[in-house]
């Protein structure tokens, strides 16, 4: 049995098997997953977990070269933004529009689904 950091498996996995440059998603539970990534459902009931709860428990054990936010967060969601900004100074941060946000999701290696309720709280992390 593991002492802590991530435990749930199929995480672990996927963690493991993303290569350089490779992006992974985490998303609201409302964001629409593209039918060719794999997905890994980790809401439980809304609000938990939030997609920065899981970018907390990746970046402890990941290494992320840029996040990737949409414009929309920025706007409807500053609080979320600044949030992310103050916990992660060390990460670089791109801003798309959420129309190309959905363009680029379906090069994910996974979809991580969090019962985050928070608007366009969705980020991609590109792996390092």
């Amino acid at each position: 049995m593991r002492r802590g950091g991530i435990l749930h498996p199929t995480l672990n996995r996927i963690l493991t098997e993303t290569g350089h440059t490779d992006i992974l998603t985490i998303c609201d539970k409302g964001f629409s997953v593209p039918q060719n990534c794999e997905r890994l459902d980790l809401a439980l009931v809304e609000g938990i977990p939030t997609v920065l709860d899981v970018l907390r428990a990746i970046e402890a054990e990941f290494v992320i070269d840029t996040v990737i936010v949409t414009e929309e967060m920025k706007e409807a969601s500053p609080e979320r933004y600044q949030q992310l900004a103050t916990e992660f100074p060390e990460l670089s941060f791109t801003v798309v529009s959420h129309a190309r946000f959905k363009e680029i999701c379906p090069e994910s290696r996974a979809v991580i689904r969090t019962g985050d309720a928070v608007p366009y709280a969705n980020i991609m992390i590109v792996s390092g």
